[in-house]
């Protein structure tokens, strides 16, 4: 009888369609399929799903100024990010798109059946509107009286909508996550959804918007399209076949629930709160794992095609190859920090992990088994105290690695299966096979030495797969070997005594020169800036020919302002103010300071980094006020603790006669991360 295998379903989150991801996106893609590939080697029957997301007013704003249709737009875009998921050799098993047909319809029957059983009411959407951004703002979100995002004025407005009761279901979510402490994962993120968000209460959720058109229609009120996380949200059960009606297919009613929602720390709340909430609307069991893994920064962390620095998976792919990237992406991201690439710490892992640890072993192992015995590889059985320890760490390192995995800890397991070839090569040096070679009389000694190094690497090159499967099928052909059972790789000595390796071993991976490689990604980077500037050209001349708001001036502007003399300090030279790295952020989370009476606790996302800082201003601004915001932040500052908390940078404030604070605000909508000089 066939042996039943356990189900394991997958999901990275559906990717947006704005534009080109680069390598901190495609660093999800590549996780999630190390991850499934290890399951599959485990013997589970695995389900890795991904996608695009495609609807929402980005994409028909940015379809228009290309002037093409939306579904043009994401047709192109969602085709880029599906090639480089492929480049970088993902195996997923289903590429959902919003867009689909089936998706939609689903969508509609979602939002009909909450509808008719009262979770989603009609209401509206109520503030201060600013027509360019079409957005609604509170009167505390405002900055001096204008969109906090472009700067021009704003006008009290309504928009119809629909909302979703979200307080209906928060005590039965707190309950689950208080008795399912797996659910969500770090644990960091797990208590900062609570008390930042559950405990103190959800507010009812904007479902659905009339400011635009390209989404899925309301099938019952077509002036309404659902906004967006209530159809991107449901791919992960659309795409294996929910049926809202009751007809679900086979596969959902195997496979639901998912064993893993693999997404990115700045969309957790999304996938810990509306999603399960939604699921228990629609009686559905919640995922049984959501892992928001931490961010792949560059080098400072500030990204930009204007300065062409930029990172992409086909530039990094054209000059390291394909399994060099994932190496890089999966063993530099920490559990639950961010990690950090740059084009020189690549060459020096391909140098140092890749040709030297890895790459030299397999190459010197072949080389001398063809100069000493034509190739043909023979236990003889002499063996030594020495080759204890080099079985011993072999047939441990699959448990290492199992456990690792089993807590998402990919980068940790990668290293437990270097650590076993870091002892191979450690056991080159221990036994000397080139002075064994010398003796008649140690033949057979270094025939099971050999012998004893094959065996090893093809147990580590079978264990690599999950994470660089191209690499390992390039060392077991050289080695004449095959992939194992899960479970061999615990058992030294299968490799078939009497078989023979290639006659001339494959550079695996080539040491490079980084003055050579950056003088190449300075014809990357020089390509990026002229597609920028170009790009930037374009939008300057769309502008001049459409109405300029930024001349309006405001009732108050020509009123006499008070004015504050301070004392000069002392003048500082250009270089000292070099040292000063100013950005803009955006707060995305705030609380105060239990221990304090003046301090809050700001969450500020810069570029694709997040940084705690603790301000004195709780007396000027309430935590719910500061999120949301666009702030100035002077991001280098030594890091000091406040009250016990960690403060990591500065937000800038103006100071008025009176000791009133301000935050200090972009005057015109900035990207978070954006250089202040």
């Amino acid at each position: 009888m066939e042996k039943i295998r356990p189900k394991y379903y997958i999901t990275t989150a559906i990717a947006y369609t704005s534009g080109k991801p680069h390598i901190g996106n495609t660093y999800e893609a590549v996780l999630a399929d190390s991850i499934a590939r290890f399951k599959r080697q485990q013997g589970y029957e695995v389900f890795f799903q991904t996608g695009t997301d495609e609807h929402g007013q980005k994409i028909e704003l940015k379809a228009e100024e290309a002037g093409i249709t939306p579904k043009e737009f994401v047709d192109n875009v969602s085709g880029e990010i599906r090639r480089i998921w492929d480049l970088m050799n993902t195996s997923y098993d289903k590429f959902i798109r919003t867009t689909d047909d089936y998706h939609e319809k689903q969508v509609q029957k979602i939002f009909k059946k909450l509808y008719d059983q009262g979770d989603i009411y009609k209401g509206y959407y109520e503030g201060m509107y600013c027509t360019p951004c079409e957005s609604f703002f509170t009167e505390s979100q405002l900055v001096d009286g204008k969109c906090p995002d472009c700067g021009r004025p704003v006008t009290p407005a309504k928009e119809e909508a629909y909302f979703f009761k979200m307080s209906k279901y928060a005590q039965r979510l707190i309950d689950h996550i208080n008795t399912h402490p797996e659910f969500i994962q770090p644990v960091s993120r797990k208590n900062e959804m609570m008390n930042n968000f559950l405990l103190p209460g959800l507010q009812d959720l904007c479902v659905s918007r009339t400011s635009f058109k390209w989404g899925v229609p309301v099938d019952f009120d077509p002036r309404h399209v659902v906004y967006v996380w209530l159809d991107a949200l449901t791919n992960y059960i659309t795409g294996i076949g929910y049926e809202c009606d009751g007809e679900s297919t086979e596969q959902f009613r195997t496979m639901w629930p998912a064993d893993l929602h693999l997404i990115g720390k700045d969309i957790i709340r999304f996938h810990t709160i509306y999603w399960p909430i939604f699921l228990m609307a629609l009686d559905l069991p919640l995922p049984k794992q959501v892992f928001g893994h931490p961010w792949l920064l560059q080098g400072d962390g500030k990204m930009s095609k204007s300065k062409g620095n930029v990172i992409y998976a086909d530039d990094l792919v054209s000059l390291f190859g394909v399994d060099a990237v994932r190496y890089f992406v999966l063993h530099e991201m920490p559990f639950e920090n961010d990690g950090v690439i740059t084009w020189e710490l690549m060459v020096e892992r391909m140098n140092s992990d890749l040709a030297n640890t890895l790459g030299n072993l397999v190459n010197r192992t072949i080389s001398m088994s063809n100069k000493y015995f034509g190739g043909v590889v023979t236990n003889t059985g002499v063996q030594e105290d020495v080759d204890d320890d080099l079985k011993a760490v072999v047939t441990g390192t699959l448990d290492k690695v199992a456990a690792k995995m089993e807590d998402l800890r990919v980068a940790d397991a990668i290293t437990e299966i270097f650590n076993l070839f870091k002892r191979c090569n450690k056991y080159i040096d221990e036994t000397m096979p080139w002075a064994l070679a010398k003796d008649e009389s140690k033949k057979d000694r270094l025939a099971t030495v050999l012998y004893n190094l094959v065996e090893g690497i093809s147990i580590g090159a079978c264990l690599l797969e999950s994470f660089m499967p191209e690499t390992t099928e390039r060392i077991l052909a050289q080695l004449n070997s095959s992939r194992r059972p899960y479970e061999e790789l615990k058992t030294f000595g299968l490799y078939p005594s009497g078989n023979k390796v290639t006659e001339k071993p494959e550079i695996l991976f080539q040491r490079l020169d980084v003055k050579e490689v950056m003088e190449k990604v300075e014809v990357i980077q020089a390509a990026q800036r002229a597609e920028a500037e170009k790009a930037a050209g374009n939008e300057a001349e769309g502008q001049n020919g459409g109405n300029d708001q930024d001349g309006q001036a405001s009732d108050g502007e020509t009123a006499e302002e008070q004015v504050i003399d301070l004392e000069p300090k002392a003048e500082i030279t250009f270089e000292d103010f070099e040292k000063l790295q100013f950005q803009v952020g955006e707060i995305i989370a705030c609380e105060e300071v239990k221990k304090s009476k003046k301090l809050l606790c700001s969450q500020v996302k810069i570029g694709n980094q997040v940084k705690q800082i603790v301000s004195g201003i709780k007396a000027h601004y309430s935590a719910e006020e500061m999120v949301g915001k666009k702030v100035m932040v002077l991001v280098n500052l030594k890091p000091a603790k406040l009250a016990g908390v960690l403060s990591e940078g500065m937000l800038l404030c103006a100071e008025d006669a009176d000791g009133n604070l301000s935050l200090v605000v972009p005057e015109r909508k900035m990207p978070s991360g954006a250089e202040i000089c």
